[in-house]
């Protein structure tokens, strides 16, 4: 009897690994094709915006990739009814055969040149469906390995789910990088970029086939069996309040600010560090690449230690830390990255002295708008330009505006007073004072190489990795958890790519643009702040602990 239970306990283990393995493949996979078409921006508005000026072809590129963000909730509804009505296994089969064509359809589809506005029109209808694919993945993935694995290692089994965006992201920069190095950036810029996308077909023919090997999901063959399972999952989740005040809960009380601490981890800090602090691309991107190879196991400690004290206490800590420790960690990011950024903002502060109504947004993502028509604008888009953190300071209507760097003073030209051609010259003029003035009071054009503290960016870089674990690593296995199994995969799905998809996909141009209106380089922080401080209180009220809970109610 001894020998026949090991054998099956054995058969169990191979069963869940197969499981947990074949639905995490797929999930990087996913993740791959999504990140993509970020990776590759510049080349595919090129290729497909190219018969608009260069403005409005970037601003499409731009919103393209929004797209796939901005579908994901509806691909949860969609996908997610789909998957309570017909099953976890076969849905996802069906999310991941659309993930993977409409990518290898992407690194097939002509150029602009080729046929016109009909391409950019095409590449946008496939970026759609990407959003909605992925909308209908997470949930299925999420979904299915939870209810094969045993209760007390649900948020084990389902914190390798949570692995998969970061591997993703890695496994879409390498095939770029190494394309890229073996054709050279001319043949990759006219056809090579092509390659990482037709790549995508073969990852696609690996992943089905190994998710082919696998049964339905138990609980919900049960349910099958006992003809239990949802005539109508949309109004059972969403038209009942006793369940959609769980679906609102956990939005507010888990994955708003779950997504807010991952954006700002993964991608904002990123953003921080070439953007902010000037530290050079291939730097940052080795920086953060180490920090989420340290990083990238907390997802599985984490969701571990969830079986043992719950999912709450461990998502709600890592909200709360985060709320607390993103403005002084990221200040201490800049004294390690650019020690003499920190230091000319302490001895020489930079502030101007303006009219408020004489001032545009100094948001100007293609860089088009001249910003000369206000002294504001002349003053402002000089140090937004420059890269350089400011305060303002209020003055009366009619003030003309004034830069003020330590101790001196200089005052914008002023538009009504000169035109034309003498306007230029003025602004030119005033530009180059203003720049000798900063390099005289210490303000870098770039991080210098030689004094970033790597160990110590790294350091701070792993700690916000670390939050991202924290507060992902648990989630699946508490969104599993909290709805009932017959309206399972839609209730989840909605909140998760609701939080995900614009909570978080949507945070670093949020915050760039608080930073580009207010001049401070750290004023982008209040969003992911805000968020995952009134997660971390609404949570601690609101949201029960799930880790006991059978999968079967």
């Amino acid at each position: 009897m001894a020998n026949i239970s090991t054998i099956e306990d054995l058969a169990k283990s191979q069963s869940h690994r197969l499981v947990i393995g074949a639905s995490s493949l797929g999930t990087v996979f996913e993740w791959y094709d999504f990140y993509l078409y970020g990776l590759l921006a510049t080349y595919i508005s090129a290729q497909f915006f190219s018969g608009v000026n260069e403005t409005t072809g970037f601003i499409l590129a731009l919103g393209a990739f929004a797209a796939g963000f901005a579908v994901r909730p509806f691909g949860a509804l969609v996908f997610g009814r789909i998957g309570d009505l017909v099953g976890r296994k076969n849905t996802f089969l069906v999310t991941m055969g659309l993930m993977g064509l409409a990518t290898f359809a992407v690194g097939l589809l002509p150029s602009y040149a080729s046929i016109g506005v009909a391409a950019p029109i095409i590449l946008i209808g496939l970026r759609l469906l990407q959003g909605l694919a992925m909308g209908g993945e997470y949930g299925g993935a999420a979904t299915y390995v939870a209810e094969h694995a045993p209760q007390n290692k649900r948020g084990l089994y389902t914190s390798w789910i949570q692995t998969t965006a970061t591997l993703g992201l890695f496994a879409a920069l390498i095939t770029v990088i190494g394309v890229r190095s073996n054709l050279g950036e001319e043949t990759f810029k006219v056809w090579g970029w092509r390659i990482p996308f037709l790549i995508s077909i073969v990852l696609l023919a690996v992943s089905i086939w190994i998710r082919m090997q696998l049964n339905e999901s138990p609980v919900f063959q049960k349910m099958k069996d006992q003809g239990k399972t949802s005539k109508a999952p949309l109004t059972e989740a969403f038209g009942t309040w006793s369940n959609l005040k769980w679906v609102i809960i956990v939005l507010i009380g888990a994955v708003a600010g779950q997504a807010v601490v991952w954006y700002t981890g993964q991608f904002y800090a990123l953003f921080f560090l070439e953007k902010m602090l000037k530290v050079d691309g291939a730097t940052t991107n080795i920086l953060i690449a180490v920090a989420l190879v340290l990083g990238t196991p907390g997802f599985v400690f984490f969701g571990w230690l969830s079986d043992k004290i719950g999912r709450k206490p461990i998502i709600l800590a890592g909200c709360a830390l985060a709320a607390l420790t993103y403005f002084p960690v990221f200040h201490a990011l800049t004294q390690a990255a650019n020690p003499a950024l920190a230091q000319a903002q302490q001895s020489a502060p930079v502030s101007v002295t303006v009219n408020k109504a004489d001032c545009s947004v100094q948001f100007d993502p293609v860089g088009k708008n001249k910003f000369d028509t206000k002294s504001c604008d002349i003053a402002k888009f000089f140090l937004a330009k420059s890269g350089v953190s400011y305060q303002r300071v209020d003055a009366p209507i009619g003030t003309i505006a004034s830069v003020k760097i330590g101790t001196e003073i200089y005052v914008a030209p002023d538009p009504n007073v000169v035109t034309g051609a003498d306007k230029k010259a003025a602004i030119t003029k005033y530009q180059d004072s203003l720049k000798a003035a900063l390099t005289k009071a210490g303000y870098p054009a770039k991080a210098d190489p030689a004094t970033i503290n790597k160990p110590m960016v790294i350091a701070i870089l792993f700690y916000l990795v670390i939050l991202v674990t924290a507060v992902y690593g648990p989630i699946a296995a508490l969104l599993v958890e909290i709805f009932p199994s017959h309206i399972r995969y839609t209730s989840m799905s909605l909140p998760y790519h609701i939080g995900n998809g614009w909570f978080g996909g949507f945070l670093p141009t949020t915050a760039f643009a608080m930073v580009a209106a207010t001049g401070d380089i750290y004023y982008g922080l209040w969003y992911p702040v805000l968020i995952a401080g009134l997660t971390a209180i609404l949570g601690l009220i609101l949201l029960p602990e799930t880790f006991k809970r059978s999968l079967d109610h």
